[in-house]
């Protein structure tokens, strides 16, 4: 039997004359309109660029597998956790927060941390940060704060003054704003930092009780950060260190992990809370509702094409499987729509169809139909309509979740409970001398910059949380040079 030719073909799988040479009317004629290996290749190419996520654009991702090491069925039936030492196949994208394409992977800020369990229920979509906070607690305020980590309307770069002018005029984030200029907005890579789910989520039992839950995954590998001065250096050299880290990491055997553990909180026990339980600026606090751990997962196989199984990679926190649901959080209410809606933006209504986000065990038997880029079957003959005496797929009303625990008539509610520095004082007093100093060091570095009234709101919700902090950083300011160029006040 003679060996199967490695002959190049056009899309329809027709083999072409020539990659390298267009199609004259003789040496020194015009182009041919004919040539439709040229205007195939063209018009592919001019399509090639999807739109890019509007947050966490720079990212990596991999393959691997997560095993179940603690019974938690009492909590949950959710059947990936049915059992002590049970598999599930999974895939993990990291990401920076604010910066577009091709920026570097390193620098100061948030890092998306974002997991697709391949589940025999269906895909569960897990989409957290490497924080259990955030800036904002109401999606209302979501987008402003991301166009102010975005690029100046008008100059078009990231601007230390566009960022500190929103946190100063929202208390709420001063929590985050700790977190992401302390030691842990930069963390040395992927490998070295946690992962959290951030929102409050909830399981539900084979009883339908439900349980409050939050998911912590612990680096394995051990929590490792740059210094302001490191990152800095390192990403003029090498801008994607944390995707090269992790490739490389997988590439040689070297398979980092994480431990997922659990905290958990009854419907009674979040009456008496002293905090809005559902509050993302909030944590639960370890010594009152203490790490419970579950399983670990290990990343063991990179991805064969960048584009195809990390760009197309889409997570949704609607995606939930039976045994977990969701809570109250605004902004995770506001993100089970938001995100698969991108998803459709970004990669069309049938994104769920490209291989990295079809679910593996499950039969997918959705009533969706038709759209852009249908290539599954499209459910074949089945009928397309419901109700109707033909047949078809049938409801599972026993994964129906208990009645949620809602108060009050529908109306527009600020959450405006007086506790912003509650948590970030608490956060401020834990960390040691040193750290202390490059917390400080960061902020003066970026708050020093901005005009003065910003600087003048900052420094008074830094006293809120601390006196020693707000002084810190007004000494600290005092040697930092403002930038040549300002963006506009404004209305400021």
């Amino acid at each position: 039997m003679s060996e199967e030719k490695n002959t190049l073909t056009n899309a329809a799988g027709v083999p072409i004359p020539s990659n390298e040479v267009s199609r004259s009317a003789g040496k020194y004629g015009p182009l041919l309109l004919e040539d439709y290996t040229l205007l195939e290749k063209m018009a592919h190419f001019n399509r090639e660029r999807i739109p890019e996520r509007v947050v966490h654009a720079v990212g990596s991702g991999a393959y691997g597998t997560f095993t179940v090491t603690d019974d938690i069925t009492h909590l949950t039936k959710a059947k990936l956790f049915s059992e002590v030492g049970k598999e599930t196949e999974m895939f993990v994208r990291f990401s920076t927060v604010a910066k577009s394409k091709g920026g570097s992977d390193i620098y100061r800020d948030i890092r998306g941390f974002a997991m697709k369990f391949y589940t025999e229920d269906g895909n569960w979509d897990l989409v957290g940060n490497n924080t259990p906070i955030f800036f904002v607690r109401d999606p209302m305020k979501f987008m402003d704060f991301i166009r102010s980590q975005k690029e100046n309307p008008q100059q078009n770069w990231r601007q230390d003054e566009m960022w500190w002018d929103f946190w100063s005029l929202v208390p709420e984030s001063i929590h985050q704003v700790l977190w992401l200029m302390g030691d842990r907005g930069a963390p040395m890579g992927w490998r070295h930092m946690n992962g959290y789910g951030s929102h409050t989520f909830s399981f539900i039992d084979a009883d339908n009780q439900r349980t409050w839950v939050k998911f912590h995954f612990k680096t394995d590998q051990g929590n490792k950060f740059f210094t302001e001065e490191q990152w800095m250096h390192l990403q003029g050299l090498e801008p994607r260190w944390a995707t090269k880290d992790l490739y490389q990491a997988i590439d040689e055997g070297n398979y980092p992990s994480w431990t997922l553990h659990i905290q958990t909180m009854t419907e009674e026990q979040a009456k008496s809370f002293p905090w809005n339980p559902f509050d993302l600026t909030k944590v639960w606090p370890h010594a009152d509702y203490p790490l419970q751990r579950v399983g670990r997962f290990e990343l063991n196989r990179n991805p064969e094409n960048f584009f195809a199984e990390v760009e197309q990679a889409a997570f949704s926190p609607g995606n939930i499987v039976p045994g977990i649901s969701w809570s109250p959080d605004r902004m995770l209410q506001a993100r089970i729509m938001s995100y698969a809606d991108t998803h459709r933006h970004r990669l069309g209504v049938n994104y769920d169809t490209i291989p990295v986000n079809t679910a593996h065990a499950a039969k997918v038997n959705a009533p969706y139909r038709d759209g852009l880029m249908r290539v599954d079957g499209n459910n074949g003959s089945r009928t397309n309509y419901h109700p109707t005496h033909h047949d078809y797929p049938k409801a599972d009303e026993s994964i129906i979740p208990p009645p949620s625990p809602l108060e009050g008539m529908a109306d527009r509610v600020e959450l405006d409970e007086n506790d912003h520095a509650d948590q970030a004082r608490l956060f401020y007093k834990m960390l040691d001398e040193d750290e202390k100093k490059r917390l400080v060091k960061n902020i003066a570095g970026s708050l020093g910059k901005c005009m003065d009234i910003i600087q003048k709101h900052q420094i008074a919700l830094f006293r809120e949380v601390d006196e020693d902090l707000a002084n810190r950083v007004s000494t600290a300011m005092g040697s930092v040079q403002k930038p040549k160029i300002d963006p506009k006040p404004g209305t400021v």
